[in-house]
């Protein structure tokens, strides 16, 4: 057998094009940062309240927050109830997580704005929506299920971070009109990973928006660990490549998220910007009721953060201090058994829907495409009747 022969040609050198050399930049001047990023970066560890520095703390702000962590729990476990008896579609369960979304609440004035991802329906409870009205989207009923003008919540928001971009345009606006106004958006780790977070956190800084970031970092994008999205130090670490200070906070230390989101309200509200806070925290339960934890976390991973439980650390602050007696906790208990007894009942009534409902909120003005499609509806529907 004969071997096969090839002619190798020599390669020839590359070409410039005429006029190349005038288009090769002369080496740049001397680096220099436009801010000095050390005041942005954030703390080595978690800023940390209880155990530290409790003493403090307003000991009524504190009783507040135990009551609403106490409450918020049991919505938890009465909503995850709701979608193993078939009244709600879904439940993505905050527990766990409570401390931060107590904290975002009461953090705002009545004239700021929430907006909050689809894990946040207890957030909207806290700053005062109706419980029903805040399951209305899980449910399948609405879309939203709340006037998000009335009550300075924008909608729970189910594709990941999107409501971003969202508050920051909402947040620049008021800053232009003159208005009083700051915006906190709400978003979990896997967020982060999204292109919306990093279009929002640039503009935010650019703009010099009136917003607070509040990334929720609770392990897990369902069942992705945070060590496979990202290299960074920490979550709170890439604000400094936008411009804007990171904060590192204990997400189960409710009094320290509300220390560290009340810094950063104010500093937006005084003109100083964008503040970006991560709030290291624990998803209890599992990404929903549709999803089985196990196969991606151990029990003893989670048995571990149940000692960091955000609602016993604060009961236990509380009651060391003085702040907290067995009629405190017992009223505490009863008026979140009281929010679940009313919750229960409600939910399970059967709602009154109007199909019509689908094109009344739709457009401002009604395009040809929804007259038609609302006009085939109502003939169906019609029809259905005289049958």
């Amino acid at each position: 057998m004969k071997k096969s022969t090839m002619t190798v040609r020599p390669v020839e050198p590359a070409q410039d094009l005429p006029g190349a050399a005038a288009y090769r930049p002369a080496p740049p001047p001397a680096w220099k940062p436009r801010t000095d990023p050390a005041p942005l970066l954030p703390d080595s560890e978690p800023h940390r309240v209880l155990g530290t520095a409790a003493a403090r703390l307003d000991a009524g702000l504190m009783r507040r927050l135990y009551a609403e962590l106490v409450r918020g729990r049991r919505y938890n476990t009465q909503a995850t109830a709701l979608t193993k008896q078939g009244r709600l579609a879904v439940y993505p369960s905050s527990t766990g997580q409570e401390a931060c979304e107590v904290a975002a609440a009461l953090v705002l004035e009545e004239r700021d704005w929430l907006f909050p991802s689809y894990r946040d329906t207890l957030a909207a409870v806290v700053r005062g929506l109706d419980p029903v009205q805040a399951l209305t989207l899980l449910r399948g009923d609405w879309h939203t299920g709340y006037d998000p003008r009335e009550h300075r919540i924008a909608p729970l928001c189910t594709p990941l971070a999107t409501q971003l971009p969202h508050a920051v345009g909402l947040a620049h606006a008021a800053r232009l009109k003159g208005d009083d106004v700051v915006a906190l958006a709400m978003v979990g780790d896997g967020g982060t990973s999204e292109g919306d977070f990093h279009e929002a956190l640039n503009f935010a800084a650019v703009w010099r928006a009136p917003v607070v970031f509040l990334v929720q970092n609770n392990g897990f994008a369902i069942s992705v660990p945070l060590a496979k999205q990202t290299a960074a130090p920490s979550l709170a670490h890439k604000a400094v490549g936008y411009g804007m200070p990171g904060r590192l906070v204990d997400g189960n230390d409710a009094a320290a998220v509300h220390e560290v989101l009340a810094e950063a309200v104010a500093r937006a509200r005084r003109g100083g910007g964008p503040t970006l806070v991560e709030a290291v925290t624990y998803r209890m339960d599992a990404h929903t009721n549709a999803d089985d934890a196990t196969r991606y976390r151990g029990d003893a991973e989670v048995e571990a953060w149940r000692a960091h439980d955000p609602v016993q650390l604060m009961e236990r602050e509380l009651t060391e201090r003085g702040m907290l007696d067995e009629d405190g906790v017992r009223e505490a208990r009863e008026a979140a058994e009281t929010m679940a007894a009313e919750l229960r009942e409600r939910m399970n009534a059967d709602p009154v829907l109007d199909p019509m409902d689908l094109f009344a909120h739709v457009y401002a003005e009604k395009t040809a495409h929804l007259r038609e499609q609302e006009a085939l509806l109502r003939a169906e529907l019609d029809a259905e009747d005289e049958r």
